[in-house]
C-alpha cells in the first residue's frame, strides 16, 4: 500500500530504510516514478535489495545507498543526496521498544521495534532529503500517530492522514501519512478505510486489486 500510494509522474523516489525494497519496487512496477533510490542500513539486506532491482529489470533506473538514515554523520558520508527527492517513502520499525514479540537476530530486531519518539529523526532525514514542495509518505501503526504527526509538524503542511482499520466498525490499526514540504496548508484527516468487509478474511475489492499488484493506491 506504501509503494501503490506514491503519486503518478514521481521524478525521484526515494525509500528510507528499504528492507528488500519492496515498497520502492511496488512504485517502479506500477510506473508511479522514473528512478529509485532506496536507503537501508543493513549491508546484507541491501545486497538483496540491489539483486531485487536487478531481477525486476531496474539496474538502470534504480541503486541502493547503504547507510543508516537516523544518522546524519551516516548519511553524509554515504553521499546521501539532500533537497533532491520528489517523494520520500517509509515504512518505520512498528512495534514500540519493549513491545510486542522480540524477533531473533539483530537485524530484525532494529527493523521491527523502535521507541516512538525516534520517528523525529525520520521525519528529520525525509525532510531534509525532499526537495522544495516535495513529499513525504509514512505507513505506522495508529498508536504512533501523536509522534508521528509531531515528526512531520514544522517540516511538512498540507499533512493528510488516511486511517486504515481491519473491518467496519474496528479501530484503525494503521495509518497512512502524507505531507508536503513547505506548504503552510491546514491538515486533512480522510475517512477511514477498510481493508475486509463485516465477515471473512477476503480483502474488500479495492485492496485487493492494490495487494496483488493490479493498481496503485490513489488518496
Amino acid at each position: 500500500m506504501l509503494g501503490a500510494s506514491v503519486p503518478q509522474h514521481t521524478g525521484h523516489l526515494l525509500d528510507l530504510g528499504a528492507g528488500v525494497g519492496t515498497a520502492g519496487l511496488v512504485a517502479m512496477s506500477l510506473d508511479r516514478t522514473d528512478q529509485l533510490t532506496l536507503a537501508e542500513r543493513d549491508s546484507d539486506i541491501a545486497l538483496i535489495a540491489e539483486a531485487n532491482i536487478r531481477e525486476n529489470g531496474f539496474a538502470e533506473r534504480a541503486r541502493v545507498i547503504t547507510a543508516d538514515i537516523t544518522s546524519p554523520t551516516a548519511r553524509r558520508d554515504a553521499g546521501f543526496p539532500e533537497n533532491a527527492f520528489d517523494c520520500v517513502i517509509a515504512n518505520p520499525p512498528y512495534f514500540d521498544a519493549g513491545r510486542g514479540t522480540a524477533a531473533s537476530g539483530a537485524y530484525r530486531q532494529g527493523a521491527r521495534h523502535m521507541a516512538h519518539s525516534e520517528l523525529e529523526l525520520w521525519g528529520k532525514a525525509a525532510a531534509g532529503a525532499a526537495r522544495a514542495s516535495g513529499l513525504a509518505i509514512f505507513v505506522y501503526p495508529a498508536t504512533g500517530l501523536a509522534a508521528l504527526i509531531a515528526a512531520f509538524d514544522q517540516r511538512f503542511g498540507a499533512i493528510e492522514i488516511l486511517p486504515l482499520a481491519p473491518r467496519p466498525g474496528q479501530p484503525a490499526s494503521r495509518v497512512l501519512i502524507r505531507g508536503r514540504k513547505g506548504s503552510r496548508a491546514p491538515l486533512t484527516l480522510h475517512a477511514t478505510h477498510y481493508l475486509h468487509g463485516d465477515q471473512g478474511n477476503e480483502f474488500s475489492q479495492e485492496f485487493s486489486a492494490i495487494l496483488m499488484g493490479h493498481g496503485p493506491f490513489d488518496w
